[in-house]
């Protein structure tokens, strides 16, 4: 299991630590928007199949489990667990609005465990922030969802469904790996309740201090 936490890991550093591209790569990134705007389950997979160290997790998982068929909501994976995670609406980058899942964005990043993350109440947006935090060794970063790119974006539904697909061929070829993901899981599950509890008690505790205010200012108003 800790085989696919640290390859999944380094592969959301290298891609969070993207800086700047150069005119012609962004130019080919935005192409390749015009013509995939929304990401696309099964010609991921189809991709993985032509891709020589990728077709192995795919011939891997079809001879363990059953063809990847369908939407993926009809994945194992997702019905045992990604389901249980609901969603919580949060700020995204404006242009791209409309041309994501950010429902399946969430629940990926929530069950993942190559990552952390944390939702934040803005102010300022009257939304919550998509905070994901990844390290790798001695490397660390944190992004929000909203200030990424529309290239970063796709590659993370990737990198985080090939984990899912990783870990539940794991599950299959060996019952310790199964009984140290089924833990870790319901431990990732556990915390999202957790972070949902939360969430509620800051938001009426921010909803009490606005009605007391505003009392507070009728009274003083009345003078």
């Amino acid at each position: 299991m800790w085989r696919v936490y640290f390859a999944i890991s380094s592969c959301i550093l290298v891609l969070f630590y993207y800086k700047k591209v150069s005119f012609i790569q962004e130019s080919a990134f935005y192409l390749l928007f015009l013509q995939k705007m929304l990401f696309n389950f099964q010609s991921f997979i189809d991709e993985m199949r032509e891709k020589d160290e990728k077709k192995e997790i795919v011939e891997k998982y079809e001879n363990l489990y059953w063809p990847i068929q369908w939407d993926i909501e009809d994945q194992l994976w997702y019905k045992e667990y990604l389901t249980k995670f609901d969603f919580v609406p949060f700020l995204t980058p404006d242009e791209l609005g409309n041309d994501f899942d950010w429902n399946l964005l969430e629940k990926l990043v929530t069950g993942s465990f190559s990552s952390d993350y944390e939702l934040k109440f803005d102010d300022k947006n009257s939304a919550y922030e998509l905070y994901i935090a990844v390290k790798s060794g001695d490397q660390s970063v944190v992004k929000t969802v909203s200030e990424l790119w529309s290239f970063q974006m796709l590659r993370l539904y990737e990198i985080y469904i090939e984990e899912q697909m990783n870990l539940q061929i794991l599950k299959k070829e060996d019952e310790s790996e199964q009984w140290a993901i089924d833990s870790e899981r319901e431990m990732r599950l556990k915390k999202r309740n957790a972070v949902r509890d939360t969430m509620g008690r800051e938001q009426m505790a921010k909803e009490v201090k606005a009605d007391q205010e505003e009392k507070l200012w009728d009274l003083l108003g009345k003078l």
